[in-house]
């Protein structure tokens, strides 16, 4: 690690740790809350010190959150980026938007949230576009580093290859995505079989994608891994480094989905 990058890394833990104790720090509703469990402040936190030790985010670059959510990367972002930096959130539940462009652009300014109408049947059923076609907002090569935490869990295939195609476009080169996804290879098909997987997904050996309830295919997808990459690998982005695999399937593991960062060359 360069001691410019491990600079930042101390400067992230510290920032982290001020943030998951910061009781002044905004917190949404309840209501609000649409997925993930967990305290808000320390998961936001503990993401802030992946994003720089996994996905080497410095201060002074361009951020784009996609599925921001309530704000719960951006929050410790807020302490994190520099003036040189800004951060664009973007997500299908209009009224987590609307919050976050309440509760943190009037004092951040350099931090954006805009709502993409979007459909999914789970998170925004009347939404108007199709999310295997829809283009995002931004210019081209716009962002030095795309956050898609818990995002390509709750997406199909055609879907999956669109934002793959929508990331690429928008990275500057060197640029990196980090991903977190449910991915399948030896180990995690192993835990499905043997029971201890967390969501619980059909044991079917072989399958590129895996549902864990058929009745709600979105509420939570799996991918082979070769599958997964090769979406991104098409689109122009390589991974950067081996995936911090998660403890979602029965792993010993610090972080519960699995990690992925790609690069645009």
């Amino acid at each position: 690690m360069s001691r410019l990058l491990e600079a930042d890394a101390a400067r992230a833990a510290a920032v982290a740790q001020h943030c998951a104790a910061n009781r002044l720090m905004p917190v949404p509703p309840p209501e609000l809350m649409l997925c993930g469990d967990g305290d808000f402040r320390a998961i936001g936190a503990e993401f802030l010190v992946h994003f720089v030790q996994l996905g080497g985010l410095a201060p002074h670059e361009r951020v784009l959150d996609l599925g921001c959510g309530v704000g719960r990367m951006a929050l410790p972002l807020t302490q994190y980026l520099g003036d040189l930096g800004h951060y664009d959130g973007v997500d299908i539940a209009a009224p987590c938007i609307d919050w976050c462009a309440r509760a943190i652009t009037p004092a951040y300014p350099n931090f954006r949230f805009a709502h993409l109408d979007i459909a999914h049947p789970l998170y925004n059923p009347p939404g108007t576009l199709a999310a295997e076609r829809a283009r995002l907002p931004f210019a081209d090569g716009a962002f030095d580093f795309i956050a898609l935490v818990s995002v390509l869990t709750h997406v199909d295939a055609s879907t999956l290859d669109h934002q793959a195609r929508e990331v690429a476009r928008l990275l500057a080169p060197g640029g990196r995505c980090f991903a977190t996804a449910f991915l399948l290879n030896a180990p995690s098909r192993a835990g499905i079989a043997a029971g201890t997987a967390r969501p619980m997904f059909p044991n079917m050996p072989g399958a590129e994608v895996l549902h864990a309830d058929a009745a709600a295919p979105l509420a939570a997808v799996a991918y082979d891994e070769d599958r997964f990459l090769a979406a991104f690998l098409a689109a122009g982005l390589r991974r950067l480094r081996p995936a911090r695999y998660g403890g979602w399937s029965g792993r010993a593991s610090d972080v519960f989905q699995d990690i992925a960062i790609l690069e645009r060359g």
